[in-house]
């Protein structure tokens, strides 16, 4: 029941995050909850997708689909006060990015992935629906330009699965390596920390 509320609060972070992007690009309502539910439901879907599940987990989970379609009408409604709530947004997304990836990487594993194929699959998880989100606003993945997100993501995927190889308990690694990504991430973000990029000639 705990691993199932903290997995609501983590889809309603995300979609109000979606919509938030909505909104400063002006879409009307329609648009502020696809965003919303393809930012909270995205990864999750193109997990299950890589791993053969149809029709994917979140779409025929009702409580998935309606929290994320709520918190998106919200935040429509709503959007001046949850953006003065920026600082609680981001932990939040940071303990979700924590349990979506190591519940992604957790079910790729249980399925016979290899495990380097489940570490992939389990970052894909935890930023899919940023990822989808940007692209659906026609910009360049905010994963892939900046900020210490995918690579925190990834780093608790390897946590997982080598606590599956070495055969230790399932629960308690994967949320060792939720706290670690959660971490990672809070850390990052109040040292700004970001990565490499080339140098400019």
């Amino acid at each position: 029941m705990m691993l199932t509320v903290l997995e609501l609060v983590g889809i309603a972070v995300f979609a109000a995050s979606g919509a938030l992007a909505a909104v400063r690009a002006r879409l009307d309502v329609f648009g502020v909850v696809v965003l919303g539910m393809t930012t909270a439901l995205g990864g999750g879907i193109i997990r299950d997708v890589l791993l053969g599940l149809h029709p994917p987990t979140s779409l025929r989970t009702w409580p998935y689909l309606l929290v994320s379609a709520l918190t998106g009408l919200l935040v429509f409604f709503f959007h001046p006060q949850v953006a003065k709530l920026r600082r609680a947004v981001l932990l939040a997304d940071a303990v979700g990015l924590g349990l979506f990836t190591t519940g992604g990487t957790t079910t790729a594993l249980a399925l016979g992935a290899p495990v380097y194929t489940a570490c992939l699959i389990g970052m894909t998880t935890g930023i899919g629906g940023g990822a989808l989100r940007d692209l659906l606003l026609r910009e360049i993945p905010t994963v892939l330009r900046q900020e210490i997100y995918a690579v925190a993501a990834l780093a608790g995927a390897v946590v997982v699965a080598i606590g599956y190889r070495l055969n230790l308990p399932t629960g308690p690694t994967a949320v060792i390596a939720a706290a670690m990504i959660c971490g990672l991430r809070v850390l990052a973000l109040w040292r700004r920390w970001d990565a490499p990029r080339p140098r400019e000639r």
